[in-house]
């Protein structure tokens, strides 16, 4: 057996579990290793995106219609009526900037609020899962979704590979190969913030929360044949539909929902809160309204607004906050440090990422720094006597309770990866499991038989209708 090492040689104990203050607690920063895995990701494509790298986008507001300051303090949910100022980016996940748009893939949905306190961003899905929940074995899917270094093609054998021996990703999986997995425009898809987040009130109370966002226009999806001819006939086929609705001023719209938990339901709660493949039941936590986002202007110059716009989990505003949600914390880290290479060190400096208010910090030189004279000159470190932006306690978020030890916990020990997907299998109608069954085969093309028979083993401990339809579409 060939010993996996770190770059420097040192070799590796566990490269599946991310080290974590007990079971369900926060990353450790001395994860190193998972640090340089993240860092390594956000460095192998240059210069367009890792993931997410074909997306159009548009900008809009996001207007209150009903009152959840019980639970937050943010001001962008101050009061029923205000409007804030928005750009949301839509994408597909695994193809290059110049895949089709008419693709199965995952759709992402990411916004940017221009708060008066400053950018608040959601990166989100038209998911509200993920195939992965720890953040240890996300370059690693991402390579299955990429070329082979091999053939420089797409592997079907990859994708399998990986998805057979990682149950977690069973609810995702079967989402994207349901009829929601090829949306018909942008317009039609719900978008997730997917992750658990947090809220916290005037109280200094916390909130866990989940955000929603529900398409009015109406899902609409496709199947591999309509997409065929779509793909045939305009690559850009979202990216149109979403430009020419806007010009038109057929404004899409999506209705912002949240759901909430309280700190104390989380510690009891059937499955672990912050795993970002499971959903919340809605029956135990139902959506609760909040407002409606719509998207009412095209950017002016797709490159400098959409390309160049950078959106990260840890751009948050006071009353909104992380959760111990291992992909989100490793997110935090890796947004903004595929920003840093892939744009500029100041990044957020761009017409497009810089925020509404003032900004000030003690950040110097690097490149893309183009801040004006007085600020150049202005002091640049921290304490210091010349009257420079200071700390104010009362923006620190209230202590989050830690449990257990210190440790890479295996996700796999008494975690259910079955029953969500059998739940939304179960809500299916029969063309529905039709086209599932249909999507995963056609998916399966030339995947070795031993793979798909582990694939197979999987779905039946889903539910065995799963299974044998998945069966009878391969012939097998």
């Amino acid at each position: 057996m060939r010993q996996l090492t770190t770059t420097a040689g040192n070799p590796i104990g566990d490269n599946q579990n991310s080290l974590t203050a007990g079971e369900r607690g926060p990353i450790l920063m001395q994860d190193y290793q998972l640090i340089e895995k993240l860092a390594h990701q956000n460095r192998e494509r240059v210069p367009e995106r890792v993931v997410h790298a074909k997306g159009s986008g548009a900008y809009g507001t996001l207007k209150i219609t009903h009152d959840i300051s019980a639970y937050t303090k943010a001001d962008i949910f101050s009061k029923v009526g205000k409007e804030t100022p928005l750009l949301v980016r839509f994408s597909t996940v695994a193809g290059e900037r110049g895949a089709a748009d008419a693709e199965r893939d995952v759709r992402g949905f990411a916004i940017k609020f221009y708060t008066k306190e400053g950018n608040w961003d959601l990166v989100g899905n038209n998911t509200p899962v993920f195939f992965v929940a720890d953040p240890y074995k996300f370059p690693d899917f991402i390579h299955t979704q990429k070329r082979d270094p091999r053939t420089n093609l797409r592997s079907n054998t990859a994708m399998w590979d990986f998805w057979s021996l990682m149950p977690e990703s069973l609810h995702q999986t079967t989402i994207l190969f349901s009829d929601r997995g090829l949306p018909k425009s942008f317009r039609h898809i719900n978008g997730y913030g997917s992750h658990t987040y947090s809220f916290i009130n005037k109280d200094n109370e916390r909130f866990w929360v989940k955000f929603h966002f529900k398409t009015q226009q109406g899902i609409k999806t496709m199947t591999n044949e309509e997409a065929q001819i779509i793909i045939g006939q305009d690559r850009e086929s979202s990216q149109r539909d979403l430009f020419d609705a806007i010009e038109d001023k057929n404004f899409p719209k999506w209705n912002m929902k949240i759901q909430i938990m309280t700190e104390s339901e989380a510690k009891d709660y059937k499955y672990n809160p912050f795993d970002l493949t499971k959903v919340w039941s809605h029956k135990d936590f139902p959506l609760i309204d909040v407002g409606i986002l719509e998207l009412n202007k095209n950017p002016n110059n797709y490159f400098n607004e959409i390309e160049q716009s950078a959106f990260s989990p840890s751009n948050t505003v006071p009353g909104i906050g992380l959760s111990p949600d291992k992909m989100l914390q490793a997110r935090a880290f890796s947004y903004p440090d595929a920003h840093r290479y892939r744009i500029g060190t100041h990044y957020e400096m761009l017409p497009v990422n810089r925020p509404i208010n003032e900004v000030a910090n003690y950040y110097a030189d690097g490149s893309m720094n183009f801040s004006d004279i007085e600020e150049k000159s202005a002091v640049n470190y921290e304490p210091n006597s010349f009257d420079g932006p200071q700390e104010n306690h009362l923006y620190n978020e209230p202590s989050l309770e830690i449990f257990g030890e210190a440790d890479r916990f295996d996700r796999t020990l008494n975690n259910d990866h079955y029953t969500q997907p059998r739940e939304l299998f179960n809500l299916m109608n029969k063309e529905q499991k039709n086209q599932l069954f249909k999507n995963i085969a056609a998916s399966m093309s030339g995947v070795p038989s031993y793979i798909i028979q582990r694939q197979l083993a999987l779905y039946e401990k889903v539910s065995a209708e799963y299974a044998n339809g998945v069966k009878a579409a391969l012939n097998v």
